[in-house]
């Protein structure tokens, strides 16, 4: 197994953009929509066959284990280079769930299919009126032998049309608060009982499904945590996920796309400009130190708390703003399709920036949880 940790990270940076090169399709690469999963496989197994799949993993699970910077790296070059994200679902939230709070039964059974391209999960967590209020989630789970049998209707679910596994938080006790009596279960897709619809969204893309759910089954032994105590394995997977929202990756790669539209319009020394500039600059290298210094207290074992809040407030309200500001200087090239001025595909950059605000709870919900947690004001 490759030591990348022992790389310099301008070595690691080169050793990324030359297997892209290398293995990653052009037909694939820098695309507007995303490929469906028939044009992403190849790609996949070739991330899995090289060892690049999962650099967020420790090196005993199958995963690179990078440090923080290189794996700011990793996500960079694969935005920078045009790469489209493939059912990331296991590898950046079901995987690391599983590693922190699976049995050992599961890790050796689900991992390597993630690692694989067997398992493709998606996530079972938002539904019609629980949203934002995640824990006012209808769909239940009784036991019924040695089994769940579940009904419910999932929404917004990313990736469902490939998936062939969800994760799925289900009601198991209706007696108790709403926090409490939540199950964190695995289900296979392949059974009868499924159904999914696409969601159609702005971009023209089918990336988001709703999934309904009506008597499928799933063995106790795909219970994840304890049962009626979900909420805390959910907890920590969103944590997960703000933590990849609140990574730095994005507004690098805008900052660089801005910076180009600064010099294609000519805009160099305007004093207003380069202070606008340099204000978004400096909010990055905040937004990278706190990321790194989360990623390390994360790695050496601390739980992910309310910092991961502030960083994903932070990174994806700056991306936001560095994208605002390369459409604003772009002018009347601003709304248009392509690559207008610049060589930057200025509407796609922009459109891009608004979801990380929504991903793992949207900014709004991240106040409210600092709100509450850190200032102890009342709900």
């Amino acid at each position: 197994m490759r030591d990348w940790n022992a790389m310099s990270d301008e070595a690691f940076r080169q050793a990324a953009i030359d297997f892209i090169e290398a293995e990653c399709p052009p037909s694939i690469r820098y695309r507007e929509e995303r490929p469906p999963w028939t044009e992403l496989d190849p790609w996949y197994q070739a991330m899995s066959r090289h060892g690049w799949l999962a650099p967020g993993w420790p090196v005993e699970h199958g995963g690179m284990g990078l440090s923080p910077s290189k794996r700011i790296i990793h996500m960079e070059e694969w935005l920078k280079q045009g790469v489209p994200r493939a059912m990331e679902q296991g590898v950046l939230l079901a995987g690391p769930a599983l590693i922190a709070r699976g049995t050992q039964e599961q890790r050796d059974y689900f991992l390597p299919r993630i690692l694989s391209g067997e398992h493709l999960w998606c996530q079972g967590y938002s539904e019609p009126g629980a949203g934002s209020d995640l824990a006012g989630l209808r769909t239940e789970a009784r036991i019924e032998g040695d089994e769940f049998v579940i009904s419910g209707h999932k929404v917004w679910t990313s990736g469902a049309l490939d998936a062939n596994y969800i994760y799925v938080l289900a009601r198991t006790d209706k007696s108790v608060p709403k926090q409490k009596g939540i199950s964190f279960i695995l289900v296979d897709m392949k059974q009868p009982g499924f159904t999914v619809r696409p969601i159609p969204t702005i971009d023209g893309g089918a990336e988001f499904g709703e999934v309904f759910m009506d008597e499928v089954r799933a063995p106790l032994k795909n219970l994840v945590g304890e049962l009626n105590k979900g909420w805390g394995v959910a907890k920590g997977l969103l944590g997960f996920e703000r933590m990849w929202a609140g990574s730095p990756h994005m507004g690098r790669t805008a900052y660089a796309y801005l910076l180009k539209i600064v010099r294609a319009r000519g805009l160099e020394d305007d004093p207003v400009v380069l202070d606008r500039v340099a204000e978004l600059k400096l909010e990055l290298e905040d937004n990278s130190a706190m990321y790194e210094a989360l990623s390390k207290e994360v790695g050496g074992g601390a739980a992910i708390g309310l910092e991961a809040s502030v960083l994903k407030i932070a990174s994806t309200e700056t991306y936001a703003r560095i994208a605002e500001l390369t459409v604003e200087l772009a002018e009347e090239y601003g709304g248009m399709d392509g690559e207008p001025i610049g060589g930057v595909r200025l509407l796609h950059n922009y459109l891009n920036s608004r979801p990380p605000t929504i991903y793992g709870g949207t900014v709004q919900i991240q106040r409210n949880i600092l709100a509450k947690g850190a200032l102890g004001l009342p709900s």
